[in-house]
C-alpha cells in the first residue's frame, strides 16, 4: 500500500472512530427517545388534567374532597376501583407563611406538600395496635373533628374512563374501619371484588356489582395468627388455580395461603428484628405481595427490613433483595410481561425491575402539582397502558396517566395479568 494511501485510510479511521463516538456521546437514554428539552418528570407518562372529577357535587359531599387514597384497580378503562379512607374538607392551599410561635425560621408548609392526606383522613395514619379502633381514637385525641375535620363516607368508588363517578358502594361504608387494598382475581370469571380491611383484620368477598357481601375471610375485629384470625392484613395476589396468599400484615409477621374458596392451606413467616434483619423468612410489616403466574413464586413485601424476600409456592425461601438504603416500599405488582414495578414511599419514585431483582428504571417527581406523587399506596395499570396511582401521602386522591407517544416501550408498564373482558 503507498504511503498515500495509508494516510487516507488512517484518517478516514479517524473520522469514523470520533463519528461514532459522538454518537455515542449523544445517545439518549429519555423516555421518549430524540425528544428536545424536558426532563421526564414523569416518565414515559402524561398526566391526565382534572381526573378524576371533583366529588363535591355528590350527595352529602358538598365542600368535601378526597381523602387518603389507599387502593386503586383498573378492571377496564371504564371501570376503575378507588378506595379512601373517607373525605377530607375541600380547602384550598393557605400558601406558605412564618410561624414565629413554633420557632424562628419555621414555616408552613415545610415542603411542597401542603396537607398530608394520611394524617388528616381517618383513622390517623397507619395505627399499629391490635385494637381496631386505635387509630380512630389516635385522631381524636390528636384534635380531629367528626364531620369537620373528616367525614367517614365514599370510602368506595367508581371511575369511568372520563374521571366520573359512576358507582359508590356507601352501603359498606359503616362496615369498613381501614380500608387498605381493592382488587379481582385474574382467574375469576365472575369477577367477584375483594376488598382487605387492616384495621378489622378481614378480607371481604363482593359480587361485582357491590350489592351482596360473598364471604369474610378472619374474624371481624379480632387480631390473631391463627387458621381463623389475621393481624392487620395488607395485600393479596393469586395463583393461575385460584388460589391467593396474603401479607399478614401490619402487626402480623407471615405469608398466608388459601385455596380457590378461601380455605386455609398453610403460613410462613416469623417476627424479625427491625430494621436490619437478615434471615431468611423473618419478616416485619409484611406490606406487599405478588405472584408470578409462571412460576408460582411468592415475592414479599419484608417492609420494616428494606428487602423483597421470594419464596416458592409453598413457602420455601428462594432468594432475595435490598430496596436500597432509603427504601421504603408500599407495594408491587407484577405484569404480564414478567417485570415487577415498585412504588417506594420515601424516594416517592415508581420502580421497574426483573423477577430475579435487578433494577431497570424509575421514574416520579414529588409534589402535589397534576403528576406529582407522595406516597404512592395503590397502584393499576388498564389493557389500554393507562396507569393509575393512588396517594397517601399527597392531599390524597387518585392521578391517571397516560403512555406518551413514541414512549420507549421498555419504560412503560406492562400490560395487566387479568383480561378484564
Amino acid at each position: 500500500m503507498s504511503i498515500s494511501k495509508c494516510i487516507v485510510f488512517a484518517l478516514s479511521i479517524f473520522f469514523i472512530g470520533n463519528y461514532l463516538y459522538a454518537q455515542q456521546q449523544s445517545q439518549s437514554y429519555a423516555a421518549i427517545p430524540g425528544e428536545i428539552g424536558g426532563q421526564d418528570a414523569f416518565g414515559p407518562y402524561d398526566v391526565v388534567m382534572d381526573w378524576p372529577k371533583e366529588i363535591s357535587g355528590l350527595p352529602g359531599a358538598e365542600g368535601w374532597t378526597f381523602g387518603a387514597g389507599q387502593s386503586v384497580f383498573a378492571e377496564s378503562p371504564d371501570r376503575v376501583f378507588y378506595l379512601q379512607r373517607g373525605l377530607l374538607p375541600d380547602v384550598t392551599n393557605p400558601g406558605t407563611r412564618r410561624l414565629p410561635d413554633v420557632g424562628p425560621s419555621m414555616q408552613f408548609p415545610p415542603t411542597n406538600i401542603w396537607r398530608n392526606a394520611t394524617r388528616a383522613s381517618l383513622p390517623s395514619g397507619g395505627g399499629t395496635g391490635n385494637i381496631a379502633e386505635e387509630g380512630v381514637i389516635n385522631w381524636i385525641n390528636g384534635g380531629g373533628r367528626l364531620g369537620v375535620d373528616s367525614k367517614w363516607e365514599y370510602c368506595i368508588l367508581v371511575f369511568d374512563r372520563e374521571g366520573n363517578v359512576i358507582e359508590a358502594w356507601n352501603q359498606w361504608d359503616s362496615m369498613l374501619q381501614r380500608p387498605h387494598f381493592v382488587a379481582i382475581s385474574p382467574y375469576d370469571e365472575e369477577k367477584n371484588v375483594w376488598i382487605v380491611d387492616d384495621h378489622k383484620h378481614v378480607i371481604h368477598k363482593f359480587t361485582n356489582d357491590g350489592k351482596t357481601l360473598v364471604q369474610t375471610i378472619g374474624t371481624y375485629g379480632e387480631p390473631g395468627d391463627d387458621e381463623t384470625h389475621f393481624n392487620r392484613p395488607a395485600f393479596m395476589d393469586w395463583f393461575p388455580d385460584g388460589g391467593f396468599v396474603v401479607s399478614d400484615g401490619y402487626n402480623g409477621t407471615r405469608v398466608v395461603k388459601f385455596d380457590a374458596d378461601g380455605n386455609y392451606l398453610t403460613s410462613w413467616g416469623q417476627a424479625g428484628n427491625p430494621p436490619n434483619e437478615t434471615r431468611p423468612g423473618y419478616m416485619n410489616n409484611v406490606h406487599g405481595i405478588a405472584v408470578d403466574p409462571a412460576t408460582n413464586r411468592v415475592f414479599v413485601n419484608d417492609r420494616a427490613n428494606q428487602r423483597v424476600q421470594v419464596f416458592s409456592e409453598d413457602g420455601e425461601y428462594l432468594f432475595e433483595w435490598s430496596v436500597g438504603p432509603v427504601g421504603n416500599f408500599h407495594l408491587f405488582n407484577i405484569t404480564a410481561d414478567g417485570y415487577l414495578w415498585a412504588a417506594d414511599r420515601n424516594t416517592h419514585k415508581i420502580l421497574k425491575y426483573d423477577l430475579e431483582g435487578n433494577f431497570l428504571y424509575s421514574w416520579g417527581s414529588y409534589g402535589d402539582y397534576p403528576g406529582g406523587v407522595a406516597g404512592v399506596h395503590g397502584m393499576s395499570v388498564d389493557q389500554e397502558g393507562n396507569v393509575y396511582l393512588a396517594q397517601v401521602d399527597n392531599k390524597g386522591g387518585v392521578q391517571k396517566f397516560t403512555p406518551r407517544e413514541g414512549a420507549n416501550p421498555d419504560f412503560l408498564m406492562g400490560p395487566p395479568i387479568f383480561s378484564g373482558e
